[in-house]
């Protein structure tokens, strides 16, 4: 079934009878699978909680301000060369190393599933730069969505050309160019998988007005992009930081008419969840 009503999706997000669908747990140790048995996104029930608990324990130790400066920084030491920024700046922040190259062969299979040798591989090698305390999962499952969800809210911003503040565009771009387009659950009483559309969920008329247009001027609207009910995002907040601060370095600030007054800095995103 594929759902791409809004109120619809929101019913599947806030239900524990949705789960996501179940991943290999026989997995050789240090692989893809391996990886992806132990993390909080493919993981329900009690499991799912304790290990949303670690992220969010691990995310509480970083300031979302401080992440949005550097990503700045660093977009601007780069000469705006600004991939591989995030995870840099992420991986920093917590205190690893996790070179961009292995994270992004990582990622490509993350969320499909599809393994490889050379993921399994970079899988090992992250594995061994993380070391082996309790957050070298939690640390891995960051870094993985810093590259592929971040960067890819980053790129989808980056091809509108509005002339409007980097809060506005990121906002507008969630919820009309989501970076992840669709998500799945499966009905545990039934098997019945569910695909729920986020670009249609996010544009339904029922819910936005003039739900093709893109407005960066909108309020702030209720997207699914970030997760809904059970499972929202953890790492909202941090996420935005750091598109943000890319942005703040790769788009001039927006012309304030004249006899304005002058704008007030730049502060972190709010969670959004």
């Amino acid at each position: 079934m594929v759902i791409t009503r809004h109120a619809e999706a929101r019913a599947v997000l806030a239900d524990t009878r949705y789960v996501p669908p179940p991943v290999r747990q026989d997995a050789p140790p240090y692989t893809l699978g391996w990886l992806r048995a132990r993390v909080s996104r493919f993981s329900s029930g009690e499991t799912h909680a304790e290990r949303r608990r670690a992220l969010e324990d691990r995310l509480a130790e970083l300031d979302p301000a401080a992440l949005r400066r550097r990503a700045r920084e660093a977009t601007l030491e780069r000469g705006g060369e600004w991939r591989g920024v995030p995870t840099r700046v992420l991986a920093a922040a917590l205190g690893v190393r996790a070179p961009v190259p292995l994270v992004e062969a990582v990622a490509a299979g993350y969320l499909s599933g599809e393994e490889s040798p050379a993921a399994d591989a970079a899988v090992a090698e992250l594995a061994g730069l993380l070391g082996d305390g309790p957050s070298v999962i939690t640390d891995l499952t960051l870094l993985l969505q810093a590259h592929a969800a971040t960067e890819g809210l980053i790129a989808n911003t980056l091809t509108h050309r509005e002339p409007a503040g980097v809060e506005g565009l990121l906002r507008e771009t969630l919820r009309h160019d989501p970076p992840l387009r669709a998500t799945r659950r499966v009905d545990r009483a039934t098997g019945e998988e569910i695909v729920i559309d986020l670009v249609a969920a996010n544009r339904d008329p029922a819910v936005f007005a003039e739900p093709e247009r893109f407005d960066a001027a909108r309020d702030e609207t209720p997207h699914l992009t970030f997760g809904h009910g059970v499972r929202p995002c953890p790492a909202s907040a941090h996420a935005l930081a750091l598109a943000a601060g890319v942005l703040d370095a790769l788009r001039p600030a927006p012309t304030a008419p004249a006899g304005s007054p002058a704008p007030m800095p730049a502060s972190a995103p709010k969670e959004n969840s």
